[in-house]
């Protein structure tokens, strides 16, 4: 099981969603709440519809980007509503739940809710090595925030109370933080070679976003990947990246 469930909420507009977010989250035994860029919190709406949560909201970190929000978290979940035209087929909740719960106990994970209105962006889901899809009436699937973060929290409970996985044999992934420093890694080398034309990327770091994420490396095959782009770029004249 992981060390810590964290649930990401991205701008937020109605601080009462925040507010009942912490309650659902409560009831099924999670504490870490992240808010990124928040329109208004804390509030005394958010308080209000807490009830009898506020200890979540007091934790609660509000942060300034997505990045800060998922630094060393091993795996990432972002919510969508509908299918990306890139990007893996989203998974029912407790699809999601059972990968996330695969970790290293050492390591934490996160599940990111996007905007009431809108959701999440590309590059958001980008970030994400799974899209969580809620089943709904498919000629009303408008789910409340804080519905949504009752439905995964309630499939978390049902998880950890059937966790039955040896410690020793749980994975530990690389992190976020370092997979966006490959990421980035990659691209550079992708531009220095001329694999990759800045005027016409197409959706190439996309992909290989998507294929690194199916993959899950270790952080020593991070490492490995990051050395060979290293002895290339050097072989072709351009500097080493080191971070």
């Amino acid at each position: 099981m992981p060390r810590q469930i964290r649930i990401v909420l991205v701008e937020t507009s109605h601080p009462g969603n925040i507010g009942a977010a912490a309650r659902a989250m409560k009831t099924m035994c999670l504490e870490r709440l992240l808010l990124v860029n928040p329109v208004e919190f804390p509030h005394s709406e958010a308080s209000a519809r807490a009830s009898g949560a506020t200890d979540i909201l007091e934790r609660a970190q509000v942060l300034a980007s997505l990045d800060e929000a998922l630094a060393g978290c091993a795996l990432v979940a972002g919510t969508s509503a509908r299918q990306r035209a890139l990007g893996p087929a989203p998974l029912t909740p407790r699809d999601c739940v059972r990968q996330l719960m695969s970790v290293s106990p050492a390591q934490d994970v996160a599940v990111v809710f996007g905007r009431e209105r809108t959701g999440l962006t590309n590059e958001e889901t980008d970030r994400c090595h799974f899209l969580l899809q809620i089943p709904a009436n498919p000629d009303y699937g408008s789910l409340n925030l804080a519905a949504a973060v009752q439905v995964v929290a309630y499939e978390f409970m049902l998880a950890k109370q059937g966790m039955h996985t040896p410690a020793g044999q749980a994975p530990a992934y690389a992190t976020s933080d370092e997979m966006e420093g490959l990421y980035a890694h990659l691209e550079q080398a992708a531009r220095d070679s001329g694999f990759l034309d800045p005027e016409n990327p197409k959706h190439l770091m996309r992909r290989l976003r998507n294929l690194l994420n199916r993959a899950r490396p270790e952080p020593s095959e991070v490492n490995i990947l990051r050395g060979l782009l290293n002895a290339l770029q050097v072989r072709r004249g351009n500097p080493r990246r080191k971070a």
